[in-house]
């Protein structure tokens, strides 16, 4: 768990610097974060590819990187064959599409008053609607561990 959090730490310092010059971001999730949602969908495996639907490190649907804003590698044009797979599957466009659906769909999941990393777990895992509902046992510890451990 280490390993991959350090790497994806390193990725996301990177996401958030190219993020803070973006007058459209509302909403920055720290490397904290996004490298716990990492570690909860995925164990933040950097060599899962696509498995059905669900691609990446994050396991990002093509609805989810749409609504996340297309974000691509190399400014590639986002209706490129493989210009999902290509962002998803690499953890920094990743990042950025996490973190554009979060800017979209960002709310107070748990009803506590504050939208925080344990909103976006939710939102991440259920999507921007309905995201108060229960999360997967095994995915909801994985991220706890992570974020008592590391946040």
């Amino acid at each position: 768990m280490a390993v991959n959090f350090v790497f994806l730490t390193a990725a996301a310092s990177c996401m958030l610097f190219a993020f803070a010059y973006d007058q459209q971001a509302q909403i920055q999730l720290d490397r904290t974060c996004l490298g716990c949602i990492c570690e909860a969908s995925s164990g933040c495996n950097q060599s899962l590819a696509c498995d059905g639907d669900v691609c990446g490190p994050f396991r990002i649907t093509w609805g989810y990187w749409s609504d996340g804003g297309k974000p691509t590698l190399n400014d590639e044009p986002n209706s490129d064959p493989g210009a999902y797979a290509r962002c998803v599957n690499e953890p920094f466009c990743a990042a950025r599409a996490v973190q554009g659906y979060m800017n979209k769909f960002g709310q107070d999941c748990n009803g506590d008053k504050v939208v925080d990393c344990k909103d976006f777990a939710r939102i991440h895992r259920l999507g921007g609607y309905g995201c108060g509902g229960p999360l997967e046992p095994k995915y909801e510890s994985a991220f706890l561990t992570c974020y008592q451990t590391f946040g």
